[in-house]
């Protein structure tokens, strides 16, 4: 697994049914190895995205609260969110919550998912300590497999409990 040289390593995960509409998400937190907590949940007509944006949401939102100010590395097998968080959302932030570019069909365009964006943003800029890193899903990686099969879980209680 890879860890953090100091702190906690949090992985998170995301899981959607394509037919159904149904959507889970979910983060496992390590401290120095071994699993210190877990959440999950689900939805219905869930996006793919969403469910990866929710579960690092989660993710933060816990952190914030259970281990204010300390180093931690949130990781995801989500280029999306990855890059949203360590390249894009600044970028975003600035212009709105817009795309803004050349093309006349995209500038102005509300960004998918800007409420979460928007949300994450504020989590984020709560603990300078939080790094967001790429892991490689589906490969074996303990944490991942982890959230994986917590996101799974939600997803199916989607299924059954109505939400």
């Amino acid at each position: 697994m890879p860890t953090t040289s100091k702190g906690l390593d949090v992985f998170t995960d995301g899981s959607h049914e394509p037919r159904a509409g149904n959507g889970g998400w979910a983060f496992v937190v390590y401290r120095d190895g071994a699993e210190a907590a877990s959440q999950q949940g689900g939805a219905r007509n869930a996006r793919d995205n969403t469910m990866e944006l929710t579960a690092l949401l989660q993710a933060l939102l816990w952190l914030n609260d259970h281990a204010p100010g300390e180093r931690a590395t949130l990781w995801s097998d989500c280029v999306y969110a990855v890059k949203g968080c360590n390249e894009w959302r600044r970028i975003w932030r600035n212009n709105g919550w817009r795309k803004i570019g050349a093309n006349s069909r995209v500038r102005n365009r509300k960004i998918v998912n800007a409420e979460l964006w928007m949300a994450i943003d504020r989590e984020l800029d709560r603990n300078p300590e939080l790094a967001i890193a790429w892991c490689k899903g589906h490969s074996g990686l303990a944490g991942n497999e982890r959230a994986d099969a917590l996101a799974t879980v939600g997803r199916q209680s989607a299924r059954t409990d109505g939400r």
